[in-house]
């Protein structure tokens, strides 16, 4: 709901004038509080379109009822405050009343005046609470937009943004692949923040993270007392993601047990708490992710086909950093501009040699990777640019594996060439006589090489 700048409009719904007056002034004691008064139940209604925040409604208006009026309020908007006034103290009634929507229930008499005032103090924190939900949510959506939380123009990440569009438009289960830190979690958010569950939550569990003995737990929640140490009901991920969306992230670490009862709550969209018997129903929109090849699992015995195929839906790979060209560079200014932002380092930007470095580079560790290399780089960074000695490749996996990709052998020779200039620094006689070839062939190479960045002039 919208909340106008300058403080909680209220709508005042009650034909004895002097009470209106009583309370009006009451309410107006707070200069923050803008009041209006309506006699009748079709005047509020008909002023509806000035979206008031909290409305006070007497039940016995000349025209209307309060039952009649409050259900058109919420009608219109159910985020609207109502309280209901009555001459009388019947509970039946305010019960009822409150079932349909009512936020409180008061007899008239002079103590309730003040509690008014208390109560709606108590709505007030409520609206802004909200509000400000519906901001974060607002922003989380703006933060995930395909084009701002994804970076690059290689073809390879062109088709996975039409794939994304085509998962946001629709409630297909989505699996995601690809290496570890290429951005599957990323992925998951943006097909999220870009659907109509966006207001919904999301949820996300690692079942690689997880003990596998409580892991059950997590997933389908548990009864109090169900075992050792489950001292309160518990709610699980497919509860907490209703309306949302669940993330199972490396799911090909789930166990064959577990595969199954996952299996039965995917197909009959419901799950049993442990230790309970009540049926809990479930409407969550399911995406799972890994960086294991699921098809091979599934031929050794190690993952459920049918369990596979249920899971399948709208498949994504998403390509490792190194083939992905000058997204490099995209990332790496992204990456730049973030840290020096968030370090208050000021305008910032790459050097040549630091450009030259990446697109060198072979990243095993995919994104991930490249940010910790730029964040650390923007920090020893001595000026402004950063240059080829501010980037630091600390990467477990150093060894350079050529075979991860299908090439020809002038690219399989190009590769060789670039990993061994990077590795002395660029010094083309050196590279020359280790690789046993003339300097002019590595020149002619590196030329003929379309991926090779030009240096600047």
């Amino acid at each position: 709901m919208k909340l106008p700048t300058d403080g909680i409009r209220i709508f005042i719904v009650e034909d004895d004038l002097l009470f209106a007056k009583t309370i009006r002034y009451i309410l107006t004691l707070n200069p923050d509080h803008e009041v209006r008064v309506f006699k009748t139940g079709k005047e509020c209604l008909s002023n509806l379109h000035l979206n008031p925040h909290i409305v006070s409604l007497d039940y016995s208006l000349p025209d209307m009822t309060g039952d009649e009026v409050l259900k058109r309020i919420k009608a219109h908007n159910p985020d609207i405050g109502v309280i209901i006034l009555s001459g009388q103290q019947d509970v039946a009634t305010a019960v009822e009343l409150l079932q349909k929507g009512a936020d409180d229930y008061l007899t008239k008499d002079e103590a309730n005046k003040e509690r008014l005032f208390n109560i709606v103090e108590k709505l007030k924190k409520s609206i802004f609470l909200q509000k400000e939900v519906e901001t974060l949510k607002e922003e989380l959506t703006e933060k995930y937009q395909f084009s701002e939380s994804m970076k690059g123009n290689s073809p390879a990440m062109q088709k996975v943004f039409k794939l994304l569009e085509k998962a946001a438009k629709s409630n297909i289960t989505v699996s995601v692949t690809g290496e570890t830190g290429t951005g599957k979690e990323l992925v998951a958010k943006s097909i999220h923040y870009n659907s109509s569950r966006k207001k919904g939550n999301f949820v996300a569990i690692n079942v690689s993270a997880i003990p596998k003995d409580l892991l059950e737990s997590e997933l389908f929640g548990h009864e109090k007392g169900a075992f050792t140490g489950a001292a309160t009901r518990k709610q699980g991920k497919f509860e907490l993601a209703n309306h949302g969306t669940l993330f199972l992230d490396e799911i090909g670490e789930m166990e064959l047990h577990l595969q199954a009862k996952l299996l039965r709550a995917l197909q009959e969209r419901e799950i049993t708490r442990i230790g309970g018997n009540e049926t809990v129903k479930f409407d969550a929109r399911i995406i799972v992710a890994t960086h294991r090849n699921l098809s091979e699992l599934v031929s050794k015995g190690a993952f459920r086909e049918d369990l596979y195929y249920r899971l399948l839906g709208l498949p994504i790979h998403l390509p490792p950093l190194r083939q992905r060209g000058n997204d490099v560079l995209i990332l790496a200014k992204h990456f730049l501009n973030m840290t020096a932002k968030e370090n208050k380092l000021g305008p910032m930007k790459l050097g040549q040699t630091a450009k030259d470095k990446l697109l060198s580079y072979n990243f095993p560790g995919n994104i991930r990777e490249l940010k910790a290399i730029i964040e650390l780089g923007a920090i020893m960074c001595a000026g402004k640019t950063i240059q080829r000695e501010d980037l630091q490749f600390n990467s477990p996996k150093k060894a350079t594996n050529f075979f991860l990709e299908e090439m020809t052998l002038r690219e399989y020779n190009i590769k060789i060439v670039r990993h061994y200039l990077e590795k002395h620094d660029n010094h083309i006689p050196i590279v020359a006589k280790i690789l046993g070839i003339g300097k002019t062939t590595i020149y002619r190479m590196l030329k003929e090489d379309e991926e090779y960045p030009q240096k600047e002039t």
